[in-house]
């Protein structure tokens, strides 16, 4: 089980990082008191949990103290975890601060600079035992997230961190509304019109082997894979964790199954995890 804790100043990124790591399929709890820290963990080890990340703050009350003797005790049980530390400049949490209009948790009577200072001084023997430290002052949020998809990622999740679904459908039936992009491939001659074909799906090898011995298929292909190649890292810069593509054809039992196939075998192949979905191709 990979079990990370995340905490550090208040306003330097914490939730966002938690959202991130929810989006790579970590089970995440915001804001557990330290003492349930060592509860939480044995309950996630043994209900399986392979990813579970939390974040601890100074909003848990008895922080500073409880917060120390739980990874004491989490290191003398040899349990693996991995302690991330946010950080970012006084001048910069400030601006946040009057940027969202919200109090710091330790700002009492309205001293925000005070309370930042105080804070940054009682995380100081919690950040010496962190794992990774990130300082987020200049790191804009794709930035941030991109760091934190590198520091926390998994192989087994594909490049990047990032699953692509593909889907084959028929456009007689509708476009799927949940697909980020679609692709057309009506132009593709159509083994509908060949007795022998029109029974099979695009699973087969002869409906494959009809359909990419034209030329100009062939020649989409070049393009798309190369269209595919430049899209997919750029989605990643910006964040994203999930990217659905569509493949319509007329029906959905030849050309967009036997497209999404090529497709996905590229995909793979780049080092993408992909998952596949032939919509239609019992209709």
């Amino acid at each position: 089980m990979r079990f990370i804790i995340i905490t550090g100043m208040s306003g330097a990124g914490k939730s966002l990082a938690l959202d991130t790591l929810e989006d790579k399929g970590y089970y995440c709890v915001d804001n557990l008191p330290p003492a349930l820290i060592i509860k939480f963990a044995e309950l996630c080890s043994h209900s399986g949990q392979e990813k579970v990340a939390l974040v601890s703050d100074i909003r848990g009350r008895q922080f500073f103290d409880e917060l120390i003797n739980c990874l004491n005790e989490l290191d003398e049980d040899d349990f693996d975890y991995e302690l991330l530390f946010l950080e970012a400049e006084d001048n910069t949490l400030v601006q946040r601060y009057k940027e969202t209009r919200r109090r710091h948790p330790l700002d009492k009577e309205g001293r925000l600079l005070e309370a930042i200072k105080k804070e940054r001084e009682l995380l100081s023997e919690i950040k010496g035992k962190a794992t990774k430290i990130i300082d987020t002052s200049k790191l804009s949020v794709n930035k941030f997230r991109e760091d934190l998809n590198r520091t926390f990622g998994n192989d087994k999740e594909g490049r990047g961190g990032i699953l692509i679904s593909l889907i084959s459908f028929g456009f007689k039936y509708g476009a799927p509304i949940d697909a980020d992009t679609i692709f057309d491939v009506r132009f593709m001659p159509n083994p509908h019109y060949i007795d022998d074909l029109r029974p099979l799906t695009g699973e087969t090898d002869e409906v494959q082997e009809y359909i990419f011995k034209w030329p100009v298929v062939n020649r989409f292909y070049d393009k798309l894979f190369d269209f595919m190649k430049f899209l997919l890292p750029e989605y990643i810069k910006e964040g994203k964790s999930h990217f659905t593509i569509g493949i319509g054809c007329t029906g959905g039992k030849h050309r967009s199954v036997a497209s999404v196939i090529r497709l996905k075998e590229y995909l793979i192949g780049l080092g993408y995890k992909v998952s596949l979905e032939h919509r239609d191709i019992n209709k």
